[in-house]
This record gives C-alpha cells, structure tokens and sequence, in this order.
C-alpha cells in the first residue's frame, strides 16, 4: 500500500470520529438517555418530576413523594439530598406544560 492510502484512511477515521463526537454532543444537549417516568393508570404515590444534567457524571433529580418533593444529586462518588420537603405545586405539572407554551413571554414590568 502506498502512503496516500494510509493518509485517506486515518482522515476517513478522523472524519467518523469527529461525527461520533458531534452526535453525542447534540444528544447530551437535547436531553437524550434521560427518560422521565410516565404516569400510566391510577395515581402513584412516587413520581420523577424533572431531571437535569449537571456534569457528564452528575444530575440533579426531582422527585415527588405524595405532595412533598425532594432534590437529590445523583452521581460521581455519593448521592447527597440538596433539599428536602418542598411542596410540591397543587396544579399537575403533566397537563400544564401540554397546555402551555414551551416558551413564555416576561414584561419588564413584571419583574
């Protein structure tokens, strides 16, 4: 093999690599591989009502227990509780965001 073969290849590996990383990228951007639970049938007691990524080992997870949340970190070398006994919202957080949109205008006056 000659040397311009060698060269097409570690440029054709680079170029995958570089897509691989690009996709991962825009993944961890958009919040794949952090599924949130669903709601299917009567009303559970235990709900995840958000998740954040904090890092690429850590995230920050919002659970609901009865009408009380609770922030966890989860990751790196422990879990610790950052806050515990919030009250959680009256409204159901599911029917809202379906009703509203992903973006809310703020007057200046408002604030």
């Amino acid at each position: 093999m000659e040397i311009d073969a060698y060269f097409r290849f570690a440029l054709a590996l680079v170029v995958v690599l570089a897509l691989i990383g690009v996709l991962t990228a825009v993944a961890r951007r958009f919040g794949f591989g952090y599924a949130s639970a669903k709601k299917i049938g009567k009303q559970k007691r235990l709900a995840i009502v958000e998740i954040m990524p904090v890092d690429a080992k850590r995230r920050l997870v919002l659970f609901k227990r009865d009408a009380t949340e609770h922030l966890v970190l989860l990751g790196g070398t422990a879990d610790v509780v950052v806050e515990s006994g919030i009250p959680a919202p009256d409204v159901d957080l599911g029917a809202e965001t379906a009703a509203t949109p992903a973006f809310k205008r703020i007057e200046a006056d408002s604030l």
